[in-house]
């Protein structure tokens, strides 16, 4: 597995027990066992870092995008959990990530990915539907 996806799947199962939680604890801390668990032959976690740091510093942009594009079909309370922690890792990329470090096109095929293995294919559908809407909002045509 590459060492960016894994990165990625850390910090979204990182915020899964950060939200469940009720944002109790230090996330930083709880990447850093989920790193040690999962990701302990990654030699560079730096991106993980970059990442868990960017969504938490942008996280109520990524939460008013949720609200706009997902409901009326989920509320942000009423989505799984799962699902809302992937869709902030996809929004987070879409919006804040440098395009040519990270193409739009490559964040939503990531998070489309985590979804596939983590939920189910209305998820998926779902999750791409809302990632579209913010694809198209950043780069209208």
């Amino acid at each position: 597995m590459a060492t960016r996806h894994l990165l990625r799947i850390i910090v979204v199962q990182s915020l899964y027990q950060w939200l469940f939680n009720n944002k109790e604890g230090d996330i930083r801390k709880i990447f850093e066992e989920n790193l040690k668990e999962f990701g302990f032959d990654i030699m560079d976690p730096e991106y993980g870092y970059r990442l868990l740091d960017g969504i938490l510093n942008h996280l109520d942009e990524v939460e008013e995008r949720i609200l706009k594009y997902a409901e009326p079909r989920w509320s942000k309370k009423d989505m799984p959990l799962i699902n809302l922690c992937i869709l902030i890792l996809g929004i987070y990329e879409l919006l804040f990530q440098d395009p040519k470090e990270v193409p739009p096109k490559v964040a939503i095929s990531e998070a489309l990915e985590i979804a596939n293995f983590f939920s189910n294919q209305e998820a998926v559908e779902f999750i791409n539907g809302v990632l579209a809407s913010v694809y198209k909002e950043k780069y209208p045509e």
